[in-house]
């Protein structure tokens, strides 16, 4: 699939580059696009929601599914990879790219930061923005782990 299924089921969709768009989310209240979506030369579909919403949230709210937004992996053995009687495959590329990665750590950084420097002002931060926190700091260690494995 393309991005253009997806692209078609979303509202105030406004494209920011090649195979790039920012719309509104269709899995919480939009007041302004915080969706954004890229596609990438493999085929594969990427989502980000900047208001938190998991990519899976997005799907069920627009009616897709996974397969929708990933094409299937194929493996292919290449003549030069069989090395003394062994297969190897070629390594599929990483699934995000590094600019990608780290925008995404430089809004989880700055909504972390945000609660933090509330509370140590003395501002209780409400039940909503803990859950945020929460959100931020899972991800931000799940961002660790892929680079530490």
């Amino acid at each position: 699939m393309s991005a253009d299924t997806l692209i078609s089921r979303l509202r105030s969709v406004k494209q920011t580059g090649a195979g790039r768009w920012m719309a509104s989310c269709p899995a919480h209240e939009d007041r302004r696009p915080s969706l954004n979506v890229a596609e990438k030369s493999d085929g594969r579909v990427l989502l980000h929601c900047f208001g938190g919403c998991g990519a899976a949230d997005v799907l069920v709210a627009v009616g897709l599914d996974w397969n929708a937004v990933m094409p299937e992996r194929i493996n292919t053995l290449s003549r030069e990879s069989e090395h003394r009687g062994r297969k190897r495959y070629r390594s599929e590329p990483r699934p995000f790219n590094a600019h990608d990665v780290l925008a995404c750590l430089g809004t989880e950084t700055r909504i972390a930061y945000i609660v933090l420097h509330d509370v140590i002002k003395g501002i209780a931060p409400s039940d909503k923005d803990l859950l945020r926190f929460d959100l931020a700091v899972q991800r931000i260690l799940a961002a660790e782990s892929l680079i530490n494995g």
